[in-house]
């Protein structure tokens, strides 16, 4: 049985799963052995991809996250979990706005396929990240 005083850090992730089970193979090779992680993939192939990179427990789908979020101390992802609708609509609203909503601490990739740009993701001056937005829209407006 687990532990009620150690951490939980929840890994979510969807689509193939890859991103999720990177993070938790970094987890596992950087941390105690005894740490808790649990996967909860938006599909079911996430899930088994995170499972087999050595999370402890694994769930699928929407309920799974919503139960689960409000359990972790330390929620870990791509950004696209905070986005309703992100990973081709695998991330539904209810489960974006329960990982935002949470009070875990939540450390988020800036990787994303969602027409979504992060500035800011350097510790470089406000000016220069304005010129990068700037750049950004300028580009964006010549592919549409």
């Amino acid at each position: 049985m687990e532990s009620q005083a150690k951490n939980i850090i929840l890994v979510i992730d969807g689509q193939g799963g890859g991103i999720g089970a990177t993070i938790i193979k970094a987890l596992r090779s950087g941390l105690n052995d005894d740490q808790l992680i649990w996967a909860v993939g938006t599909n079911s192939a996430a899930t088994t991809k995170m499972m087999k990179a050595g999370a402890n427990r694994g769930a699928t789908g929407e309920n799974a996250v919503l139960v689960t979020v409000p359990k972790a101390q330390i929620i870990l992802g791509p950004i696209s979990i905070v986005l309703a609708n992100s990973m081709m609509g695998e991330v539904t609203q209810k489960m974006a706005e329960a990982v935002a909503s949470s009070q875990g601490i939540k450390i988020l990739l800036p990787l994303t396929q969602e027409q979504v740009y992060i500035v800011g993701t350097s510790t470089q001056p406000l000016p220069h990240l304005v010129e990068e937005m700037l750049l950004k829209v300028k580009e964006v407006m010549k592919l549409v």
